[in-house]
């Protein structure tokens, strides 16, 4: 088989969803702002200080944008949790997310670069939370694909039953697996994944996936923490992909908590 280069995932960067994000932001100032400027004179027939009493709210929800974009800007550049970093992660995921998305179509930009970039966003604010977990509390979530689609051994369900060939990444996984002492489970698709975290209840997820579905997960699962790892597509989607073990590797000696 030849791989085809241009669909292995390059490491997500931070920066355009920063970037994004205060576009957004200057967007969401600029639509207070009109919604207190356009009805201000109706306002006055009113009341003659209404005006300036709406315009001290929309003034504060204007600050509170930008102060919530800084804090989120400060805590992701230093890696430190600053304030409130899980009720953040939920301003990013459920309202960022969407609008930026929107702006990213409204520019041209591809939609699974500015997912990249919202992964890399989440792990830097998950990871910002120090979390120190007990192995038995972490689940490590796989896609079926990571798999050869020619092996007889199927592993979904127990990835022990592989025979360690090393033709792809299962090898090195179960070896992390047994390394660590943490759970490792092979889903075949999003809802056999929210099943598997629903049975095992873990306290974090290093889940590994594509663009689309860690995107989808990481919403999913909120508030329960996950740190999202693309995989490598040398021959297209959902097909013999694999994954940098390294990086699993390295996430789980951050975040386990060994006695």
């Amino acid at each position: 088989m030849t791989k085809s280069p241009l669909l292995s995932t390059a490491p997500p960067r931070k920066r355009l969803f920063v970037t994004l994000m205060g576009i957004t932001c200057l967007i969401v100032v600029a639509v207070i702002f009109l919604a207190w400027w356009i009805p201000n004179r109706g306002l006055a027939n009113i009341h003659t200080n209404l005006p300036h009493i709406v315009g001290i709210l929309m003034v504060v929800l204007s600050g509170l944008a930008i102060l919530g974009t800084g804090l989120l800007v400060l805590t992701t550049a230093l890696g430190k949790d600053i304030f409130l970093t899980r009720y953040m992660r939920l301003v990013v995921i459920k309202f960022l997310l969407p609008v930026i998305e929107l702006v990213g179509r409204l520019t041209g930009l591809d939609r699974d670069r500015i997912r990249q970039s919202f992964i890399a966003m989440n792990n830097s604010l998950v990871m910002s939370q120090r979390m120190k977990v007990k192995p038995d509390r972490i689940l490590v979530l796989l896609p079926h694909c990571i798999q050869l689609s020619d092996c007889e051994i199927k592993v979904t369900g127990d990835i022990h039953k592989c025979v360690k060939c090393g033709r792809c990444s299962i090898r090195g996984l179960v070896e992390i697996g047994i390394k660590y002492a943490v759970d490792i489970s092979v889903a075949t698709g999003g809802t056999l994944a929210r099943k598997v975290i629903v049975e095992k209840r873990p306290k974090l997820v290093l889940a590994v996936a594509c663009e689309r579905d860690l995107t989808s997960g990481i919403k999913d699962c909120y508030p329960l923490p996950v740190i999202g790892i693309l995989n490598e597509r040398p021959f297209g989607p959902c097909f013999n992909t694999f994954v940098d073990v390294a990086k699993i590797d390295e996430v789980l000696s951050h975040v386990l908590h060994i006695e």
